[in-house]
């Protein structure tokens, strides 16, 4: 016998939006086959105790959807391979800066049209996330969410609360993993700590041509204390001098000393060294070296070659759009490593 429809009154998703849910999952596992007559709407409503226009709304969802077709006078019906048809992914990105466009258009290509992409900017607003979550909780077959917001207590307490609303088998976070977020959720994400200490470590060699590393970030960024224990642990392994600096100022530019900027590639931190190196008259990967944070293309032509220490935003695209693809979801950290280029 076909899975029964019930409603959670307790629960804080719409009825309707329960009843969504409830029959495309039905739809999709097997339970209500192609051409499978659906509960009528006077059934449906006396039989949970709710309005017929709740049901209605859910029908009409249901058929904009392609789930269900009406046929005149005899009711909604299972549509014809409804249970393959195109899959519906929400992005919820903090920002499309340049590193996220990459992995966004990895992850287009990698899925191809196999599925149907909505994509939403929460802009690190705890609260955007929420409304997001309200308007489109039990609309969409994945929720693939950047889980960048600010670090303190309360908001991060709330960003795990809003996230466990969402079915472990639908949730794929990206960047970055939430250890205290339980389930077999999925992620593909980077470890800012660790990862910078290994990307620094496969240009050791380098690192023994230069008497100090200056490091450039401004401490307000989210993972500037992370990243900063990484670099710590790794100039403290191998005895290298570190510095840092929140600007760039005439008197840090020293010959024979290396700089990692933390920030984007174009910022103005970069400019202005660049421009006070070239006043002393200093080469690029010789008199002092450059390590940018983060790749992007531009690297590949900024000073005949910017190198950069970087997770890999192409394979996260990939890997994401891959647990998409096969409905296998995992825990996976991307790779990351130093692009050597003519700066260091």
């Amino acid at each position: 016998m076909p899975k029964r429809i019930a409603i959670n009154s307790n629960s804080k998703i719409p009825v309707y939006k329960q009843l969504v849910s409830q029959v495309e999952n039905n739809i999709k596992s097997g339970e209500y086959p192609d051409g499978y007559l659906l509960p009528s709407m006077n059934n449906l409503s006396a039989s949970l105790d709710i309005s017929k226009e709740t049901v209605k709304k859910a029908y009409s969802i249901l058929r904009n959807l392609g789930f269900v077709e009406a046929r005149q006078g005899k009711g909604y019906y299972v549509s014809p391979n409804s249970a393959n048809s195109i899959l519906k992914v929400l992005v919820l990105f903090d920002k499309l800066s340049t590193y996220k466009q990459i992995l966004f258009n990895s992850f287009l290509d990698k899925i191809g049209n196999s599925a149907e992409i909505t994509i939403r900017l929460h802009s690190q607003n705890v609260d955007l996330l929420e409304y997001y979550l309200d308007e489109n909780l039990d609309m969409y077959d994945f929720y693939v969410i950047t889980p960048h917001f600010p670090l303190d207590q309360p908001t991060q307490k709330k960003v795990l609360k809003l996230l466990k609303r969402i079915p472990n088998r639908k949730l794929i976070l990206v960047d970055k993993k939430m250890d205290g977020l339980p389930g077999n959720y999925g992620a593909v994400y980077q470890d800012f700590s660790n990862d910078i200490y290994d990307g620094l470590k496969q240009g050791l060699k380098t690192f023994k041509n230069y008497s100090r590393l200056n490091v450039v970030t401004l401490p307000s960024s989210l993972y500037a204390q992370a990243i900063k224990s990484g670099v710590e642990k790794f100039c403290m392994d191998f005895s290298i001098p570190v510095e840092y600096h929140a600007a760039i100022t005439p008197e840090m530019i020293r010959r024979n000393e290396a700089y990692l900027i933390l920030n984007s590639q174009l910022d103005f931190d970069l400019i202005r060294l660049v421009l006070l190196a070239r006043e002393r008259k200093f080469k690029f990967g010789k008199d002092i070296g450059i390590i940018s944070y983060n790749e992007s293309p531009i690297n590949q032509i900024i000073l005949n070659g910017l190198t950069s220490v970087s997770t890999d935003f192409c394979q996260m695209g990939e890997l994401v759009a891959g647990m998409i693809l096969e409905r296998k979801l995992s825990k996976v950290k991307c790779d990351f490593h130093m692009i050597r280029r003519s700066t260091f």
